[in-house]
Formats: structure tokens, sequence, C-alpha cells
């Protein structure tokens, strides 16, 4: 079911998306009279699912969820209709119109996804406001896996800055370790400041490494596994655990680390249960484990910073977020242009795009997810590759700043080449992808 959930968010997250795109060519098409062909939603290789003319434009629904298309008469595209370029040009074809005319169709896919990102971050702002964790609130400091320990942070140290500046959101640490080219964290650790140096070379390990650091949280009993020995001996949901064997382990690793080198052995284990502290004793297995979870929210757990807008102080603050957004995403693109990063063994297919929505609908992560992927979108568009609403700039621009026109061979070759090249993109990404799944 969650599958059917994830996939059914992703399909809808990139229809609104993708006709909108071929939407923005299609206007600025029809401003400057220039006739549309088609507008699909999906490709329609052989034969599409079903379609529908209205005026001059066959309107269609493909059967391969890869993305869309509209076909402007006169124009070297994905359909390659070598005859129709043979003919003389007609007022009405793309071909014909002025090149200032023609970039602004090329450019109007771009131009309305990044509008509609920051349409939707606006509304998502409107609608729920913002909600995060303040570094400030994490009192307890954090918890790290062994690659932030051989980087030299510690259980409990306490981030206080990158850099020197100060962390204001706590979850937006390993977005700036790894797009700010961060050199050095600030961490209080037993009352005392120190400096932590972040080596350049991390950079590819971090990008494989959710877990690198995380909030420091008591332990209070969430769940308890079938058969679990901690509920034989008696212990009970919402116990707050507080020692073993009289050694404190008032947090969840502590008590983790701790119970591990008591395995096949019986402990007695110490908790706060309201305002009584409870004593059992419990058979600890060959596991290290006892059968039980931790509970507790991150707004259970700590106070979260709310933000609420009106509506107009949310269109620039959605803004702001889609701005924001752009820069971030282009950070992270350069990231898999860089060898040294290997950010590129982590690029992803569909399966990789499907995964970020959550497993259960929700339409505030829904919407947020949908403005990030039209930035993504646009961004991507824009490149300078053929076949790309990009690559059809650049000839453009070319056009412009020589007064040549590049020949309809060569932009046949182009686009053939561009396609070919994206084709193996997405191999490469989709393949990453499934070997990740076998891995």
């Amino acid at each position: 079911m969650e599958i059917l959930v994830k996939t059914g968010q992703f399909l809808l997250s990139i229809s609104i998306l993708v006709i909108l795109h071929e939407f923005g060519h299609f206007a600025f098409a029809k401003i400057f009279k220039t006739r549309v062909e088609k507008f699909y939603l999906f490709f329609n290789p052989w034969f599409s699912l079903f379609k529908f003319k209205k005026g001059e434009t066959e309107y269609g629904l493909g059967w391969l969820p890869l993305g869309g298309y509209v076909k402007i008469s006169g124009m070297i595209d994905e359909s390659m209709d070598k005859e129709q370029m043979k003919q003389p040009a007609q007022p009405h074809e793309f071909r014909a119109k002025k090149t200032w005319e023609r970039l602004l169709i090329m450019l109007g896919g771009v131009m309305v996804n990044f509008i509609t990102a920051l349409v939707i971050y606006s509304a998502v702002l409107y609608t729920w406001g913002e909600q995060y964790l303040p570094n400030k609130n994490v009192e307890n400091g954090i918890v790290v896996d062994s690659l932030a320990y051989d980087m030299g942070l510690r259980n409990g140290d306490k981030i206080i800055a990158l850099d020197g500046v100060e962390l204001e959101d706590f979850y937006a640490l390993i977005s700036q370790l790894v797009l700010d080219d961060v050199k050095t964290i600030q961490v209080e650790r037993d009352g005392s400041q120190r400096e932590i140096p972040v080596p350049e070379s991390i950079i590819p390990q971090l990008l494989k490494s959710p877990d690198f650091v995380e909030v420091r949280i008591p332990f209070y009993i969430g769940a308890f596994a079938k058969d679990a020995p901690a509920k034989k001996a008696g212990f009970k949901l919402k116990d707050k655990m507080i020692a073993i064997n009289g050694n404190p382990t008032v947090f969840h690793d502590q008590f983790k680390d701790t119970l591990s080198h008591y395995k096949n052995s019986t402990v007695l284990i110490s908790a706060l249960r309201d305002t009584d502290t409870v004593h059992y004793e419990v058979n600890v297995p060959e596991t290290g484990l006892i059968g039980i979870g931790a509970s507790g929210s991150l707004s259970e757990l700590f106070e979260l910073e709310s933000i609420e807008y009106s509506f107009m102080a949310s269109i620039p603050a959605g803004i702001d977020k889609g701005l924001e957004t752009f820069g971030s995403y282009l950070k992270q693109l350069k990231l898999i242009f860089s060898p040294k990063t290997e950010a590129y063994k982590s690029l992803g297919g569909f399966i990789t795009i499907g995964k970020i929505f959550p497993g259960t609908w929700n339409w505030q992560a829904f919407w947020n997810l949908t403005a990030f992927l039209s930035i993504i979108l646009a961004i991507m568009n824009v490149l300078p590759i053929p076949a790309l609403d990009g690559g059809h700039v650049m000839f453009l621009l070319y056009e412009i700043i020589t007064g040549r026109k590049p020949s309809d061979k060569f932009l046949e070759y182009a686009q053939m080449a561009g396609m070919i090249l994206l084709l193996g993109l997405l191999l490469y990404a989709n393949g990453n992808d499934i070997f990740k799944l076998f891995k």
C-alpha cells in the first residue's frame, strides 16, 4: 500500500508539472500566433491512451510517463519531422517567427515552472506555516555515527556554529556542510568550546551517511517487541530509562551502548514511572537487546519553532523560499559535476524521486515536494543540452549575438546528439536505482 501511495503522489506531481511546463510553451506559441500541432502528457510512441482534436491542436495522453511535449509547427524537436522542414516556411510556423519570439516560446515552460514553485511555496506557507527545530533547543547535544566520530565529533556535543556562523536550524546542518564548503564546526563539549575541522574528503562519505548526526533524546519506552524481556520483567510503556546496574543511562544511545556490554547476563535496570523510580532485573540475551523501542516525536521531545503567515506575508516568504531552493539546487548540481565529491554515484532516477514522497498521503509534504520538483524541472530544462529547452535557447542566443541562424541540418544532428545524451543519462540514473535495490 505504501508503494502505491508513493507512486500515486509521484505521478500526480509529475503530471501537474509537465502539463504546466508544456502549457508555458503552448501559451507563448499562441501569443505569437504559432501553430501547435500536438499537446501531450507523457510520450506516445506507436499509440496514445486517448486523444482528441480541438481547433488545430491534438490533445492526448501517452503511455510512457517520461514527461510530455508540445509539437510546434516548423520546429526541429524530438519528433524529428524532417519532411515538414523541407517545405517553405509558413507564417504560422516557429521558424518564421522573430528570434526574440522564438526565444520566449522556448523559455515559456521554464518560466511557468519557476513561477509555479513560488506560488506553491507561498500557498503552503499561508496554509500550514512552517516549523523547524532551532539548534539552540537541542539541549542534550547530538548522537554521532562512525563517520562523525572519526571526524572528531562525540555523543553529547552541542553544535554551536559552522565556520563561526551560528547554526539556526538543526536539520540544515548536513546541507550546509555539503553545499556551503564548511571548514570547521564549533561545538561545546564538557562545558568548553572546541573546533572540529571538516576535511574536504568527507563530502563523498557524507552524501551516503544519512545518520551522520542526530538529536540526543531521553529514552522513553514507546513499544515492546514480541516476547520482550523488558516487558516480562515488569516495564511498561512511557517508562523513562535512567540506569543500568546503577550506571546512569538517561539517553537512548547511552542505554543501548551500556546494555551491549551485558550480553547473556542479568542486569538491574532503573526507570522513572511518573514520579516513582522502579527497578527490575532483566535477562539480556546474546543480541544485547531487551525488546524495547524509544518513543516521542520531535514535537513531544523538543520545543519547535512555528511561524504562521498572513496572506500578504506568505507571498514574499514563498518567493524567498523558492529563490533559496533554487540556489541550493544549483549547488547540488555543481556537486554532481565535481568528480572529487563522487556525488554522481548518488544520482537517481524515478525510484529515487518516488521515494522522497511520504508513505501516507500528506498534502503539505506533497505540495512542498511538488514545488521542489518544479524548480528541478526548470533548472534541468534550461541546461544547454540539445533536445532540452536550454539547447534551443543556446542556439537562439547564438543567432541573436552573431546574426546567423544555424542550419536545419546542424540542428537535426544536434537534436539527435542531445537525445542520445539524455537517453544515456536516463539509463545511468535509473540503472543506479536498480543497482541500489540489489546492493
